[in-house]
């Protein structure tokens, strides 16, 4: 007790080393002078607690909330009598291993705050554990199973606790479990053991996958909430005990009310199953019809599934046999996961399929045998082994001679499909473009990428611009200068005209390999490269017009330009397409890419102000390991994240942190950077967090949007989606599709209908289209559209 006292400032009322430790106001001990009873709550008092509190064995109740202790937390395995425990609100750094262990009697730790992990071990006669509101992560420890707690209460963290909560379902005590707003993925557990259970809050999380029918059969539950998730399936109809049940928010049910699901969706949900419910397939697949718009899914004309490419998606878990159920099934792709088990034997009975292909996975066991008219490729599977009826061994992919033979058939084909091309359609193209010039003179490189973009005559562009007129000119940056252009039919253009230097091998390649970036990145929501042109050291991008400019303009200089300002709805709008755009470069694309500088600037509206992501210049590829790390930072100050701005770190969430930026600015109607503010006021992040947790939220934002009630709930939930973008750690940043999810549900809660184009698709000619691009159409076909 002498430790404690020396550590403590200022000094407790009445504590004193000239008296004894018995007699010091709120401490109380037994009859053999043993202290039992220490209560320092709400004393303001500051220091770091000494180690030998772990000595007092015979203390019952240790309260020391509401002060400013700091420090690691010592370690209390001794304490074996200790009931109550109360250290919330203070400032200590750390908890020790084993911070339960040997407190067998501890029954209480109410509002537990800091930002710790939850300790790997957990008091056997812990009842009450309540950490709501803090800044907990990681998971939810395995030694939870069998405890016996009651009530558990980890909701509303600030970074968010995660993986599943599988564990639940062992902890057969629980009476109330309170979870919301976290980021638990995974499915639902099976909870039919818990049979005390009476609520069960877990809404406003990433849980995926059914509700299970066991949850409908406890008995005693009578609260739960699941709304604002990713949960699928069938809608479920919970009995008439339970009371209050709420389903609705983000969470993708096949339909609205209770019922089966079409059977394709049915089997379509086990394969998901089998593969732990990913949220990649929770956020894309939605609705009753599979043929309309789920991803990595194609349909015949009659609405039978007919291919499915998980091709590269990352998958863990095991091929479902209830692949076998989707009878016309021709292509199933699933190579490049981290898939184990074995190959069903029932996928050789499919009749239909032609072509399986699960290599570079971990699959192991025998190779079923496959009718001679299916292509089975299977390599990069080292434990998987041939069927021993199958005399002619494990066909791990095509022989030298069929890959020879396929790879001349397809050369010829090519060479020929060229000729024709030449031939033919660059002649229709000169209507539009004008003459392309002669590739033997030596001043023009003629190149065609994938046969989306067109290769445009210097002259013509030279035309479109007025010969590069300083009237034309749109904006400049690092790069060099855009510039406004018209063809001769009409057509605007922007053309962006890199810095005009001697032009290296180098740069022709790294010229070429941008062009091959931006002829992967196709998306409404993203601004289309409409041609190209290398003249010499003249470097140019034609891209497509977008009449209103910048965000930038709208935003910050609406009254210099003489247009309105923008409102809520639109702000949350243009949010939504920012979003979307961003999250097909990260996930929905071919290949997966990172933009690096997402700024108001980079975002471009049209007349109708819906918006597209513009300049790709500094785009890169997301690598194999999912981060790489430059020696130069690209991008603009304000909108680097933390660990790209220290490390030179780059992840997916690098374009998360900048769209959270982008947030604020449309909340506040303030930049990212403002010399015109004080200094406490010029980082607009830093602000922003400091008015969260000081003041009221409407002293920031914008005046000009005067919001009413309605709209100030809306601003509410944008504001808590980017202070969750912005989160220091990277690891806490949710990924895009979870903010289209977010402003996708206020959005339609405006229920904008002059924007009817917010429908993710619509058919062109008979052909279904993905967020408005028909991905069946060639782009040149797309451009004549």
């Amino acid at each position: 007790m002498s430790k404690l006292l020396d550590a403590l400032s200022p000094t407790p009322s009445n504590w004193s080393n000239t008296k004894h430790y018995c007699d010091w106001k709120n401490v109380i001990c037994d009859s053999t002078l043993r202290v039992t009873s220490i209560n320092l709550s709400y004393q303001s008092l500051s220091g770091t607690l000494p180690s030998d509190l772990g000595t007092l064995t015979q203390l019952t109740y240790l309260l020391l909330q509401r002060n400013f202790f700091s420090g690691p937390i010592p370690s209390f395995a001794n304490l074996t009598s200790l009931q109550v425990l109360r250290l919330d609100t203070n400032n200590f750094t750390s908890i020790p291993n084993g911070f339960f262990q040997g407190t067998h009697q501890l029954t209480a730790i109410p509002t537990f705050l800091g930002p710790y992990l939850i300790s790997s071990t957990t008091s056997q006669v812990l009842r009450d554990l309540q950490l709501s509101e803090n800044n907990l992560t990681g998971p939810l420890p395995k030694s939870f199973g069998g405890s016996k707690i009651v009530l558990l209460w980890l909701e509303n963290q600030s970074n968010g606790l995660s993986g599943n909560i599988d564990v639940l379902s062992s902890m057969t005590k629980l009476y109330q479990a309170v979870l919301f707003k976290n980021q638990f993925t995974g499915p639902i557990p099976d909870l039919s053991n818990c049979t005390d259970l009476f609520d069960l809050q877990i809404r406003d999380n990433q849980l995926t996958g059914l509700v299970p029918d066991s949850l409908m059969s406890i008995p005693t539950l009578k609260n739960i909430s699941l709304d604002n998730n990713m949960l699928q399936g069938p809608y479920p109809k919970f009995p008439s005990f339970v009371t209050h049940v709420t389903l609705n928010g983000i969470n993708t049910f096949c339909n609205n009310i209770p019922g089966p699901c079409d059977p394709q969706v049915t089997i379509l949900l086990e394969v998901a199953a089998a593969l732990g419910y990913p949220i990649k397939l929770a956020i894309s697949w939605k609705g009753n019809n599979v043929c309309d718009g789920w991803t990595f899914i194609m349909c015949d004309s009659v609405g039978k599934v007919i291919t499915v490419n998980f091709t590269k998606q990352g998958f863990v878990g095991m091929i479902s046999p209830a692949f076998t159920k989707l009878t016309s099934l021709r292509n199933l792709y699933l190579s490049d996961n981290n898939l184990t088990g074995s190959i069903p034997d029932a996928l050789a009975n499919l009749t239909t399929l032609q072509a399986l292909d699960v290599s570079n996975n971990n699959l192991t066991g025998l190779i079923p045998k496959f009718a001679s008219t299916v292509t089975l490729t299977t390599i990069g599977n080292p434990l998987l082994s041939s069927s021993p009826s199958d005399s002619n061994g494990t066909r791990t992919g095509l022989s030298a001679g069929m890959i020879a033979g396929i790879v001349i058939a397809v050369v010829i084909l090519v060479v020929v499909v060229l000729f024709v091309w030449i031939k033919c359609y660059v002649g229709r193209r000169h209507n539009k473009f004008g003459t392309e010039g002669n590739p033997d003179n030596g001043k023009e490189v003629f190149k065609n990428i994938d046969g989306s973009n067109v290769m445009i005559s210097i002259e013509v562009i030279r035309q479109a611009t007025n010969i590069f007129s300083e009237d034309n000119i749109l904006g400049r940056g690092g790069f060099g200068v855009v510039y406004k252009g018209e063809l001769h039919d009409g057509t605007k253009i922007a053309v962006k005209r890199m810095k005009s230097v001697a032009v290296s091998s180098k740069e022709i390649k790294q010229f070429d390999a941008e062009i091959a970036v931006l002829t992967k990145v196709r998306h409404r929501h993203l601004v289309a490269l409409l041609g190209y042109c290398l003249n010499d050291n003249e470097r140019l991008l034609v891209f497509e017009y977008m009449p209103q400019g910048t965000l930038t303009q709208h935003l910050f200089h609406w009254g210099e330009n003489g247009c309105s300002p923008l409102t809520w709805k639109e702000r949350i709008i243009i949010a939504l397409d920012v979003a979307r755009g961003v999250e097909y470069l990260h996930s929905l694309a071919q290949q997966s890419f990172i933009h690096r500088d997402l700024k108001p600037s980079n975002i471009l509206l049209g007349n109708d102000r819906r918006a597209k992501v513009a300049d790709f210049g500094l785009v890169k590829n997301v690598p194999d390991g999912k981060y790489s790390v430059e020696t130069q930072l690209a991008g603009t100050y304000g909108y680097f994240a933390p660990e790209y701005a220290a490390t030179g770190r780059v992840t997916t969430k690098v374009d998360v942190y900048a769209f959270g930026v982008i947030l604020m600015e449309l909340i506040t109607g303030r930049k990212a950077l403002d010399n015109t503010m004080p200094d406490d006021r010029f980082h607009l992040v830093t602000w922003f967090r400091q008015i969260l947790i000081n003041e009221n939220i409407s002293n920031a934002i914008d005046q000009i949007l005067n919001p009413d009630e309605e709209t100030m709930e809306s601003i509410y939930k944008v504001v808590e989606l980017a202070g969750h973008c912005t989160t220091r750690d990277p690891y806490q940043r949710p990924d895009m599709g979870h903010a289209v999810n977010i402003l996708s549900t206020l959005v339609e809660q405006w229920k904008p209908t002059c924007h009817e184009e917010e429908h993710a698709y619509s058919t062109f000619h008979g052909k279904e289209e993905t967020y408005g691009i028909d991905q069946h159409m060639s782009f040149s076909l797309t451009l004549e559209r």
